[in-house]
C-alpha cells in the first residue's frame, strides 16, 4: 500500500472500476447523475472522494463544471486517464477539511465514503468542510448504507458478504464505538492474501445531527436515487440537507 494514498494506493486503483462494477451499470450512473444534475440547476457541483470518475466524468459531460478533492493519486491517475478526466480540476487532499475555491450549487459524497472517515470528529469536520464551500439554498448529498446490524445474532460480530471457492469478504463490527471493517481473503495460484479497510459506520439520525451542527437542514430522504420511499427496511439512503438561503 502506498501510505500518501490511505487504503487506496496502487493495487486497489488499478482494479478499482471492476471490483465496483455494479455501481458502474449505466442504469446507476445515470440516475444518480440525473439526481445531482437536478440538485445542481445550473450551478457548479464538488466531489468529496471523487476517485476514477465514475460520477463527476457523465455529470461533467451531462454539462456540470465539477470540481474534485481526493487523497488518493492513484485514484486520480485513474480519473485523468480517461475522456474528459483532464478537464476535471482535482485537488488532493483529505476531503473532510480540504478547500477548493470557490462555492457550488451541490456538494456530495457516495457509495458509503462517508464512513472512511473512522472518527466521529472527522465525520462532523467533513459536513462543515461540504457547508463551507456551498452557496446559499445549495445542497449536501450523501449516500451511504444503513449498519446491517439486524444480522448480528447476540455474541456475533462478524457479517459475511461473498463466499465463493477462492474469495471471502466480511464486515467486522464493533457495536460499543461504531468502528467497523471490511475484510478480504483471497486465494491466488494456491496462496492466500489479506486486507482489511477500517470504517466508522453512522445512522440517518446522527448525520442529521452532524448536518445541524454545520448549519444545513435536512431537505430530503430516500432509499436511492430514484425516490424510493425510506423506511425502516431500507439498506441504504440517499440524504439531501440545504444551507439556508438567508
Amino acid at each position: 500500500m502506498d501510505d500518501q494514498d490511505g487504503y487506496f494506493g496502487e493495487r486497489v486503483a488499478a482494479a478499482y472500476d471492476e471490483s465496483s462494477a455494479d455501481m458502474f451499470d449505466p442504469s446507476v450512473v445515470e440516475t444518480t447523475v440525473g439526481f445531482l444534475a437536478g440538485l445542481a440547476g445550473g450551478g457548479r457541483a464538488l466531489e468529496l472522494g471523487i476517485g476514477t470518475g465514475r460520477i463527476a466524468l457523465p455529470l461533467a459531460r451531462h454539462g456540470v463544471p465539477v470540481r474534485g478533492i481526493d487523497l488518493s493519486r492513484a485514484m486520480v491517475a485513474r480519473l485523468r486517464a480517461k475522456p474528459g478526466g483532464d478537464a476535471i480540476g482535482v485537488t488532493i487532499g483529505d476531503f473532510a477539511t480540504t478547500r477548493v475555491d470557490g462555492t457550488f450549487s451541490v456538494a456530495y459524497l457516495l457509495f458509503n465514503t462517508i464512513m472512511n472517515l473512522t472518527t466521529q470528529a472527522a465525520q462532523v469536520a467533513c459536513f462543515r468542510n461540504a457547508a463551507a464551500h456551498l452557496e446559499p439554498g445549495g445542497c449536501f448529498v450523501i449516500e451511504v448504507m444503513i449498519p446491517e446490524l439486524r444480522k448480528l445474532p447476540a455474541g456475533q460480530n462478524v457479517v459475511p458478504f461473498h463466499v465463493s471457492p477462492t474469495r471471502w469478504a466480511f464486515d467486522v463490527y464493533d457495536v460499543a464505538t461504531q468502528a467497523t471493517s471490511s475484510n478480504y481473503v483471497e486465494v491466488v495460484d494456491g496462496r492466500g492474501e489479506y486486507r482489511s479497510i477500517p470504517f466508522r459506520y453512522v445512522w440517518p439520525s446522527e448525520l442529521d445531527l452532524m448536518a445541524q451542527l454545520a448549519g444545513l437542514r435536512l431537505r430530503e430522504r430516500w432509499e436511492g436515487w430514484t425516490r424510493e420511499p425510506f423506511t425502516s427496511e431500507s439498506g441504504r439512503h440517499v440524504s439531501v440537507w440545504e444551507r439556508p438561503a438567508d
